[in-house]
């Protein structure tokens, strides 16, 4: 049932804001490196890997520069229409393609890269290779404030402290509690706990969800 809204839902999308689309196109082709498209492998259902579409943001060459996967408050690979895109998470409009295409769905875990999704338990990745990525879910929502949280530590040794040895093993349990969970009632549930986030991002109704993981003591000042 949920990949009937998914080809519903992307497709009504991609035809409504399309013409919305066309400006962010043509700006990102007269600026920065050219681009309007990054392409970049994730892991998927099956663990199979897939690429992911997003507009282009940061520089071709990015995660080979200093900086790595993290990105700093004005980092400097960030392209000019970059910081707009990412904050409004406009770049992630492409993905109704993977969904349309049936690569991912509305909700579902966020795919990681993956040398980043090998670091997850085997009994996790037991639990997502049965379901779809999605564009966004309870692991996005919880963590949609990810890259400020990291930004609150000075050091990339320090970073990756904290994301592989608290913000990775929680997102894994929130991701398995989703896919356990998952149902035509928790899809639209999360549907509309997306909106609010866009629209209200200090919401924290997703606390309310029964039966969510309890919050590691390490991450309570910042979710």
């Amino acid at each position: 049932m949920t990949r009937f809204f998914d080809i519903f839902f992307s497709f009504i999308a991609i035809v409504v804001l399309f013409p919305f689309m066309i400006p962010i196109m043509i700006g990102l082709k007269l600026t920065g490196e050219h681009d309007i498209f990054y392409g970049q492998e994730r892991i998927g259902k099956g663990g199979e890997p897939f690429k992911i579409l997003k507009f282009a943001t940061m520089l071709r060459n990015s995660p080979n520069l200093p900086g790595g996967l993290y990105t700093e408050k004005n980092d400097p690979r960030i392209l000019p229409m970059g910081k707009f895109l990412r904050k409004t998470k406009i770049n992630e409009l492409p993905q109704l393609i993977n969904i349309l295409y049936g690569d991912m769905s509305v909700i579902g875990y966020r795919p990681l890269v993956a040398k980043v999704y090998k670091e997850y338990p085997e009994e996790v990745k037991k639990v997502l290779k049965k379901s779809r990525p999605g564009l966004s879910g309870i692991g996005s929502i919880v963590f949609r404030n990810e890259e400020e949280i990291l930004q609150t530590f000075d050091t990339h040794e320090e970073k990756d402290k904290f994301y592989f040895d608290v913000i990775m093993p929680y997102k894994g349990q929130l991701e398995v509690w989703y896919v356990k969970h998952k149902g035509i009632v928790m899809y639209f549930k999360l549907i509309f706990m997306t909106v609010e986030a866009v629209l209200k991002p200090e919401s924290s109704s997703w606390k309310n969800l029964k039966g969510l993981p309890k919050i590691p003591k390490e991450l309570e000042e910042y979710i």
